[in-house]
């Protein structure tokens, strides 16, 4: 079968993927799953035709983000010789070979996937899914999500608690669903409390101190930060609360040059007191620092989501936020 996911929300499309690994034999995992990052056009016709071994099925997932946005050697994207070409190799393939085409969009980027693309369009032919972020302000959504995703935990919550697990611990999914574990671990056969959200659940706060030592380049506070964090949180949960971050402070320092407080507010629709304080603490930050450090953060997550890094995923992060 022939899997098409997008979007921006990172959590969504990999639970989606976990789902189908879940189901591989464990003792063959390094064999029956297979990782692809925007391939060449004869790798990728190459990979399509890849037959399955005899252990059963097999997964193979296949990051195509570049074919589909940003500036890259492929934007141009496939001709129609190429198109019938995968067309063709998409329809031959075995029925015991399971392919996922994913295009992530990074956290908040100002990327946008071209769906007027052919090779878009052919994907949207097969099992094609968006999933989008849940904007934090649409609360009854992100409780809705919350309550859905206490079920697959076999957790029943009210409305009253998924809100106060929403307040405590904000709209990120991954963080979300990372708590909820940790509510379920603690609660055991109880019923979940305010009280026990409150005790157990990490609030953003913690993340936010840490961001705000790392971005005014405190690097030696920032790591006693960081190593508290990793008790609690993993470093994907914390990379992405970054991402957000470091999205809305480069806007501000960049739009700092050349507009005012309230200006700035409305452009980025934030309220204007929030801006004055972030531009109290990015007096002293270049703009350059703050991409740089945000380029850093995406090749570290890459390199944790596609392997490179190993089991050293909090060293990976540590890495990229010393450079």
């Amino acid at each position: 079968m022939i899997y098409f996911f997008y979007g921006d929300e990172e959590f969504n499309i990999s639970n989606e993927i976990k789902k189908f690994k879940d189901k591989l034999d464990k003792n063959f995992l390094e064999m029956s799953y297979k990782y692809y990052n925007n391939p060449k056009f004869p790798d990728l016709v190459a990979i399509l035709k890849t037959q399955p071994m005899m252990f059963g099925k097999m997964l193979i997932e296949i990051n195509c983000l570049s074919y589909l946005s940003g500036k890259s050697s492929e934007d141009k994207g496939f001709d129609d010789k190429q198109i019938k070409q995968i067309t063709e190799a998409l329809d031959d393939c075995s029925e015991s070979l399971d392919i996922i085409f994913t295009a992530q969009l990074p956290p908040d980027s100002q990327k946008k996937i071209d769906k007027r693309k052919k090779f878009f369009k052919l994907l949207s032919k097969y099992n094609s899914k968006e999933f989008l972020q849940i904007p934090s302000y649409k609360t009854a959504e992100l409780e809705s999500w919350i309550k859905q995703q206490a079920k697959t935990k076999d957790l029943k919550l009210t409305d009253e608690i998924a809100s106060a697990i929403l307040i405590q611990v904000g709209g990120n999914l991954r963080l979300l669903d990372s708590e909820l574990e940790k509510l379920k671990i603690y609660a055991g056969k109880n019923n979940i409390t305010k009280d026990m959200v409150k005790e157990i659940c990490v609030t953003n706060e913690d993340l936010f101190i840490f961001a705000d030592y790392l971005m005014a380049g405190d690097r030696k506070k920032a790591l006693e930060e960081y190593q508290k964090l990793l008790t609690k949180k993993h470093p994907l949960e914390i990379m992405s609360v970054l991402h957000t971050l470091l999205h809305s402070k480069i806007q501000i320092k960049a739009l700092s040059n050349s507009h005012n407080q309230d200006e700035i507010a409305k452009i980025i629709n934030m309220h204007p007191y929030r801006v004055k304080l972030e531009l109290q603490k990015l007096k002293n930050t270049s703009i350059k620092s703050l991409v740089k450090l945000k380029k850093n953060l995406t090749n570290a997550e890459y390199k944790i989501k596609s392997g490179q890094a190993g089991l050293d995923l909090d060293k990976e992060l540590e890495f990229a936020i010393l450079q």
